[in-house]
């Protein structure tokens, strides 16, 4: 690994699109570069507008771009939307290394047993995440090379996802102009940039609530047991303030985020808002207490459905430290509150940490997956630093491909 590398995340949200660059090295990752702009052509986190995507993609990288004063020209990019879907698998095969010893080509094998589900044709797989390695009796191992026994056994959590939605993500960037390093399951790289160490391993569950779809990831034990998506989000909220008041959806996103709360705060009842008229008509005014009336049963049902996802999953009652919450929707005041009341959980906000530079920009929960997505570059980067020192080459053309053989052989957490 060289001194320093230019990496760079790309956001592709429902409603807005968000690029981070960052300068990293051993020792640390420093956002140089951020930029944002609305989103107009994704719905649910599915691409709906190629050009209107790729026009969106540009303008935020060039923000970015400009900000950093670097060229970039390869990304890493997150993907969401309801189409995503996971299972679990497991993989048995015979050791094959001499004294019976593990290698890593008997990895690679029982990682190739393991993802050998049928799929429907027109769905393929995103990520493919070892839970835990068993050789012969012995369970509960992270990396079972050097391991002398007669028979390896693999847990593998499988992320699926439609061919279609991640063929349109890599060709609008590509369209936009620059290379797709990885395509990252958007909780995954989240989960870099807002959970620590002791909530990996103690369990947690951590709910990015975007624009368009809300995700979910468990994990325990290190690494990630139950995967899933719900498609509603904070534009959702947006909608019913819109429909309901009869106004314009650009008030109704201002009046969410400057007076909205997904709780009644009875100091602030008597409070008045001005609502604009969607036909232009006089404006008029309500009461804050009226915009509770439509925001919570929205985000009870959002959160409700979540919590029917995560009850999907054995690990539940292993979630020891709780719920972190991120994304846009998760700023709404009252959102944890009303999670800890649903999930009958600690529930706290997720806020991106590990990194240094533009912490004013970047460190807040809308950032979290464009961060998440950077620290997880850097992260693996490093771990297969050996691979440069090999002579494998080097640039991220070489570094998409090594990380496609570490997805394969050891995976990400």
């Amino acid at each position: 690994m060289q001194d320093s590398e230019i990496i760079t995340g790309v956001d592709i949200g429902t409603t807005k699109i968000g690029c981070f660059i960052a300068e990293v090295n051993e020792e640390e990752v420093r956002i140089i570069g951020v930029g944002s702009t609305q989103s107009d052509g994704l719905k649910y986190g599915v691409v709906v507008d190629v050009d209107k995507t790729v026009k969106s993609i540009q303008t935020a990288v060039k923000k970015a771009e400009d900000m950093a004063d670097v060229d970039v020209d390869t990304v890493f990019v997150g993907i969401a939307g309801d189409h995503i879907r996971s299972i679990n698998g497991r993989g048995v095969v015979a050791i094959s290394g001499e004294d019976s010893e593990v290698t890593s080509d008997d990895v690679r094998r029982v990682i190739d047993a393991a993802k050998a589900v049928a799929l429907p044709i027109d769905r393929e797989i995103i990520h493919i995440l070892p839970q835990e390695f068993m050789v012969d009796d012995m369970k509960g191992i992270r990396d079972p090379v050097g391991m002398k026994g007669v028979r390896l056994e693999a847990e593998v959590h499988i992320v699926t996802g439609a061919i279609a939605s991640a063929q349109n993500i890599h060709r609008c960037i590509e369209k936009a102009g620059y290379r797709v390093a990885d395509i990252v399951l958007e909780p995954l790289a989240s989960s870099f940039s807002v959970l620590n160490e002791d909530q990996r391993e103690l369990g947690c569950v951590l709910i990015d609530i975007g624009g368009g779809t809300s995700d979910i990831a468990m994990f325990y034990e290190g690494c990630i047991r139950h995967t899933s998506v719900v498609a509603l989000g904070g534009r959702n909220v947006t909608n019913d303030l819109a429909i309901v008041l009869r106004t314009p959806i650009d008030a109704a996103e201002h009046l969410k985020i400057e007076h909205g709360s997904a709780l009644h705060n009875d100091e602030k009842r008597s409070e008045h808002v001005t609502v604009k008229d969607v036909n232009r008509v006089s404006d008029r005014k309500i009461a804050k207490s009226v915009l509770v009336d439509i925001i919570q049963p929205r985000m009870a049902e959002i959160l409700t459905l979540c919590y029917e996802e995560i009850k999907k999953s054995d690990f539940i009652n292993l979630m020891t430290t709780g719920l972190v919450l991120t994304g846009g929707g998760s700023l709404l005041p009252g959102t944890i509150e009303l999670a800890e009341e649903i999930f009958n959980m600690p529930a706290k906000l997720g806020i991106p940490q590990g990194f240094t530079g533009m912490v004013g920009e970047a460190q807040n929960p809308q950032s979290a997956t464009g961060v998440g997505l950077v620290i997880f570059g850097k992260k693996h980067l490093h771990e297969v630093a050996g691979h440069l020192a090999r002579g494998d080459g080097g640039g991220f053309e070489s570094l998409k491909k090594r990380f496609r053989r570490w997805f394969n052989t050891v995976g990400v957490i």
